[in-house]
């Protein structure tokens, strides 16, 4: 695409536009302010927890603080701790101190822990001795008594500060208790003596939560501000870019009005002057709608030659699924018998081909054939062939003769060079005996009765077709009552997933095997079942030809 000289990209023009003022203000001051805020509330809320925790330590008595660690560190209470902890009964605790006159100061003490920490809406308030790194707990308004006089190891996130009943500033951390922001404060006997401290939590989700309301209000706020940013921008893109592309579309779907034919005449021309994309757009347009002019009239004809090759195919599927037997059950009328068959062509058209005919009463052909190629022209092939098979076997040839004479008749005029795989046999009904001949084709299936689907590695001729002259070996299967054949194109074992691996004859006799009691229409479900399943999604590259034949049982002559 050529320039014109001075030429500035729109995207350049209405990106420099928009983005500084979106995102300079409104990303820059959501960004500034939450930091400013969140430093301002995590300090609020530091200083409100040491405030908590001096104010509830002025309150606390500190001379009974001392009397009553001092009574808790005695031999008696660690007995009678002991006793409680076993028994788990706080009333031996309680008595205790009723005994050395400290259970009602105590109770009135846990009172004034319970309402502060009411009226201060913090997580846990508590009174604790430090020494060295272990803590003893005096009073919780959360615990019950068994809880006086326990020890723990000091949290590690306050380092060395908290190793006396010194002031600690507030400090966050993450324990089993949670996330928390925790400040402690001494409580002082009438000595002076820092006794015990006070203990103050306040639950970091608290501050949080004051953060995003913050983040959300300040979002309201920038979303103004967008909206207004927004609003001055579609004013200077209209001015810009808006109204000559505007212009543009106008004339644009004019001239594509399907309601009338295109000349020359109707090729658009504007007053669009832009040194910039929509410059370009508007030239190029004008030039592709001269091309244009040229181009739908060869476009014309190639749709509808294309809608009706589509039709014909359509046709072509319909024909040569008709061609094929197709009306299930096939010999309603025979007992001796069931057989069931189905093609399911590659392309809209396919070169497999199944076929089976009473020749006389008691005399049943059967054909599974396969012709190289696909498509159309297999298509054609395929049908030759089949009328070859069925006419010559009608005359009472026998198999081998029959693919000898079908071979002769199209080497004779197969300018083409194609060729067709055929396996043919001929079931005596009164009997069980197949007489058959393989030209080419996959080995058959064969489960006698109440046994196993094997396959027949039957001697193979050459393939229909390929030379003319050639001569086709017979072979006889013995059927029983109850046994049954299995007929099958290549698409079968050569079904490929996604992966290149191929579905394989040993696949194939697993499906077959999976219920070989089944009737033939269920044999051949169950092989459709598991080539799907094995494929999946993958392309069906190749016809897909079956068919099955379960012996009954002789009928008597007449029938």
């Amino acid at each position: 695409m050529k320039k014109n000289r001075g030429w500035i990209s729109l995207a350049v023009k209405l990106n420099v536009l928009i983005l500084s003022i979106i995102f300079i203000l409104a990303g820059g001051l959501v960004a500034i302010a939450y930091r400013v805020n969140s430093e301002r509330v995590d300090r609020y809320f530091k200083q409100t927890t040491a405030y908590d925790a001096a104010a509830v330590a002025a309150f606390i008595d500190g001379d009974f603080a001392r009397e009553l660690l001092q009574a808790i560190q005695t031999e008696d209470f660690e007995q009678v701790r002991s006793a409680a902890l076993a028994a788990e009964d706080e009333d031996l605790v309680r008595n205790w101190l009723w005994e050395k006159n400290l259970y009602e100061r105590f109770t009135h003490t846990i009172d004034v822990l319970r309402t502060y920490q009411e009226r201060l809406q913090v997580r846990f308030l508590y009174i604790q001795f430090n020494q060295g790194n272990l803590s003893t707990n005096l009073l919780d308004p959360d615990e019950d008594l068994l809880y006086l006089g326990s020890a723990e190891i000091s949290a590690e996130e306050f380092g060395g500060a908290y190793q006396g009943n010194e002031r600690i500033e507030p400090t966050v951390s993450t324990t089993e208790f949670g996330w928390l922001c925790s400040a402690y404060e001494p409580v002082y006997a009438s000595n002076g003596e820092a006794v015990a401290i006070v203990g103050v939590d306040i639950d970091m989700n608290d501050v949080m939560h004051e953060r995003h309301q913050f983040l959300i209000s300040m979002l309201i706020f920038a979303g103004g501000l967008m909206l207004i940013s927004v609003a001055v921008s579609m004013f200077l893109m209209r001015r810009m870019a808006t109204k000559p592309l505007s212009m543009l579309t106008k004339a644009t779907i004019g001239f594509a009005d399907s309601k009338k034919g295109y000349t020359k005449d109707d090729v658009i021309d504007l007053p669009i002057r832009s040194k910039d994309e929509i410059g370009d757009l508007y030239h190029e347009i004008r030039s592709m709608q001269g091309r244009m002019v040229e181009y739908l009239d060869n476009l014309t004809r190639v749709t509808a030659e294309k809608e009706r090759i589509g039709t014909e195919l359509a046709l072509a599927t319909r024909i040569q699924a008709d061609m094929l037997p197709n009306i299930f059950p096939a010999f309603p009328d025979r007992p001796d018998f069931d057989v069931y068959a189905s093609m399911t062509p590659a392309k809209e058209v396919g070169g497999d081909f199944y076929d089976f005919f009473l020749i006389d009463d008691n005399h049943l052909g059967l054909v599974m054939a396969d012709v190289s190629g696909k498509g159309v022209p297999a298509a054609l092939f395929m049908m030759i062939s089949k009328i070859l098979v069925q006419n010559y076997a009608m005359t009472g040839r026998s198999p081998a003769e029959v693919l000898r004479d079908v071979n002769n008749q199209i080497c004779s005029n197969n300018r083409e060079e194609m060729f067709v795989t055929v396996w043919f046999g001929v079931l005596d009904t009164r009997t069980g005996k197949i007489t058959a001949a393989n030209a080419g084709h996959e080995y058959p299936a064969l489960m006698p009765s109440g046994g196993q689907f094997e396959l027949v590695k039957d001697k193979h001729g050459f393939v229909i077709g390929g030379m003319e002259g050639m001569r086709y070996k017979e072979y006889e299967l013995q059927l029983s009552p109850g046994a049954k054949l299995f007929l099958y194109t290549d698409g079968v074992p050569e079904a490929t997933d996604a992966n290149k691996e191929l579905f394989g004859t040993d696949r194939m006799l697993a499906a077959l095997n999976s219920d070989a009691s089944a009737t033939p229409e269920g044999i051949l479900k169950q092989v459709r079942g598991a080539v799907d399943g094995f494929v999946k999604d993958a392309e069906q590259f190749d016809d897909l030809t079956m068919l099955c034949l379960e012996y009954k049982g002789g009928a008597e002559d007449g029938e």
